[in-house]
């Protein structure tokens, strides 16, 4: 049985190129940074999880809540070849009792803080508005795009960056959680125009404070769709 199943919903990603030695202390053993056009991203995220079940039991209050998270792109060689994954520099929900449970269990850097979130339809374009507290000071993430999905490009940037289904934790210098992701591809809806408020430093730390003066490589919204988190596994 999977440790966790959901529904991940209009996933709003801003990508940034990043210098390498910027993500470098983060990195888990094992791993190595992934590379699309010889450009390193990280990607600040935010989305809806929905009709959460933790061990296939709904847990009451912790069924639909937002998350916001930075990422960046790793790889690890296994026996069986390479796999993709991600690592999570920190990820916000409004939810104690599921920062408990990732931090915990899979060795994650969750947060808990204030959240809200807007969907609606206006004219002819799709809003979604992810908000957020920090230090007392207000956080948003805010896309405006068109109101129907299109398929992902094969070989394209937004291929890249949605087609990682491993995640990876620092346990210590040596060790390192590793647990999969499972869900099909998604479609991506247009960017129209888009808002980004966030103060990097405050919610990620101050290596992460240049990218409140970066302009995001591209912007995109994905559907999404059901997801799985399978149990951990450790790499020594």
């Amino acid at each position: 049985m999977s440790f966790l199943t959901a529904e991940w919903r209009r996933l709003a990603f801003a990508n940034y190129e990043v210098d390498p030695k910027s993500l470098q202390k983060f990195l888990p053993a094992h791993t190595e940074l992934d590379i699309f056009n010889n450009t390193h991203y990280a990607s600040l995220v935010g989305f809806m999880f929905k009709n959460v079940k933790l061990l296939g039991v709904k847990v009451p209050f912790h069924v639909n809540f937002e998350e916001v998270n930075l990422r960046f792109y790793v790889r690890y060689k296994s026996k069986t070849g390479w796999k993709r994954g991600v690592v999570f520099v920190k990820e916000i929900v409004p939810k104690r009792a599921v920062t408990f449970i990732a931090n915990t269990f899979y060795n994650e850097r969750y947060e808990t803080q204030k959240m809200n979130h807007i969907w609606k339809s206006k004219n002819d374009s799709l809003i979604t508005e992810y908000h957020w507290s920090q230090k007392g000071k207000e956080q948003f993430f805010k896309l405006d795009t068109e109101l129907i999905p299109h398929s992902i490009q094969a070989g394209s940037e937004d291929e890249f960056i949605t087609e990682h289904y491993w995640g990876y934790g620092k346990q210590t210098d040596r060790k390192t959680t590793e647990y999969e992701v499972t869900h099909p591809k998604w479609g991506v809806y247009n960017v129209n125009n888009y808002d980004i408020q966030v103060d990097f430093a405050a919610n990620y730390g101050s290596d992460f404070e240049f990218l409140n003066a970066a302009t995001p490589t591209s912007v995109m919204l994905a559907e999404g769709s059901p997801i799985s988190i399978e149990g951990k596994n450790t790499i020594k």
